[in-house]
């Protein structure tokens, strides 16, 4: 059986899960040919990692006005695109005016113009998308959907979903690239992405009016100032140590040998790399230049009638999501409290310890006129509560078990979520509801 070639566009930390997938798990079907990014440092260390942990050798690498050279020289299959977000148009659509397949992370891409931009390519080309939603995945979204599936609670009419983000997860967004609206599309776009698709998902529906209402009130040096706080420098390293500032990020580790040790990867893939770029991946989160709100409510009607009430925080003391489903025959409520998702510098032990401090999980069905009942949810083993490695399975298996909820995420789904995000950014911008179909028309 011939391999599948695979390139991957840009080498931050997101593109970790698809290498190793590729190279440690699918390595008898997959292949990977090249990097490509705006950074040799981190290109040199994930080479340096094929090496050292895989036993390969060294892949070419390529600069982002490189890309054509790179396709014609590898001739991959499939490209993986894990650039700042609002560069994903770029990558998708000339991978596929080069008879490539795509495979993107989330979000599909920022804006309207760029989400017809890669519509209008598919059909154009006839090439094939896969948005990696990897929450569908996650045993207790996929529960709920089997509930939703089977009928439980009737016909579905209204949706109310709140997720929280605390300070080591949210703040995160607030030191990187993310903060910058213009290269995220604001957690709206970047992070609720990943909450609308699985809400779509469930409910089998497309957004036709978004209201929204979102403000930065918790991060920016302003706000700060009305609490009576000041922080003078610009970034966390080689100026503050953790112990002084909570918000502190350390690239080094500072002075704790532990702490080195732990942040060695990140000192690698962003301190050591600044020279290559500039980028700084530690900014003060309560600094200036940032265009990004950290407060959020949405409103939103979908084409079938259901009516969705959203919330996002990225201040909270904890972290998690609360949802009810209401329908016709009854009400399913989740909640899942939890640690932090994938947070630079924390040690698995750290990670661990947060998961279970405080730790709620759990669904439970109301019946219209019945007795209340708990839905027992599976367990399971890996990343993002289990879901990447059933995810990363149905992308990189070249024969992939049958699912029964299809999981799989394709640009309409990719679509369809950032819409509700895009038109909520309108509707702050302009004080109005936004009618979806004006910005992307789904099909």
């Amino acid at each position: 059986m011939a391999k599948k070639t695979y390139v991957v566009v840009g080498t931050g930390g997101r593109s970790t899960m698809y290498i190793e997938a590729i190279l440690k798990t699918y390595p008898d079907s997959c292949r990977l040919a090249g990097f490509c990014d705006v950074n040799q440092g981190r290109m040199d260390f994930y080479n340096e990692e094929l090496q050292s942990k895989y036993n390969v050798e060294p892949v070419a690498t390529y600069f982002p006005d490189q890309f054509d050279r790179m396709i014609e020289e590898q001739k991959p299959d499939v490209v993986i695109v894990t650039s700042m977000d609002s560069t994903h148009d770029i990558y998708i659509t000339r991978a596929m005016e080069l008879g490539c397949d795509a495979i993107t992370e989330k979000p599909m891409t920022v804006n309207a113009e760029k989400a017809n931009l890669i519509f209008d390519t598919i059909e154009k080309t006839g090439r094939k998308l896969t948005v990696t939603f990897n929450y569908r995945y996650t045993p207790i979204s996929t529960v709920v959907r089997d509930l939703v599936m089977k009928g439980i609670i009737g016909t579905p009419l209204a949706v109310d979903f709140s997720w929280v983000l605390n300070t080591s997860h949210g703040a995160d967004y607030f030191r990187r690239w993310h903060r910058e609206k213009d290269k995220s599309g604001g957690l709206l776009v970047h992070k609720a992405t990943h909450h609308f698709d699985i809400i779509n998902w469930w409910i089998e529906g497309k957004p036709e009016t978004v209201f929204c209402m979102g403000d930065l009130k918790f991060y920016g040096r302003e706000n700060a100032k009305t609490r009576g706080k000041t922080y003078e420098y610009d970034r966390y390293t080689g100026n503050v140590s953790e112990d002084d500032d909570p918000f502190a990020l350390v690239l080094d580790g500072g002075d704790d040998p532990e702490k080195q040790k732990t942040m060695a990867t990140a000192k690698a893939l962003y301190l050591d790399a600044e020279k290559y770029d500039g980028y700084v991946r530690d900014r003060n989160v309560f600094g200036d230049n940032i265009s990004i709100e950290d407060t959020m409510a949405v409103m939103v009607k979908y084409r079938n009638g259901i009516i969705l009430n959203y919330s996002l925080l990225a201040y909270s003391p904890w972290e998690g999501w609360r949802a009810a489903i209401t329908g016709t025959k009854g009400r399913i409520e989740i909640v899942e409290r939890h640690g932090s998702h994938i947070i630079l510098g924390q040690s698995q032990e750290e990670i661990s310890a947060a998961q279970q401090e405080g730790l709620a999980h759990g669904i439970k069905v109301y019946p219209m006129f019945g007795v209340p009942y708990d839905v027992e949810i599976p367990t399971a083993e890996g990343g993002h509560g289990g879901a990447d490695p059933i995810m990363l399975e149905q992308i990189f298996n070249p024969d992939p078990p049958a699912d029964p909820y299809n999981r799989a995420a394709s640009h309409i789904d990719g679509g369809a979520s950032v819409l509700i995000g895009i038109s909520a950014n309108e509707s702050i911008r302009t004080g109005l509801p936004v009618q979806c179909d004006d910005l992307l028309a789904l099909p």
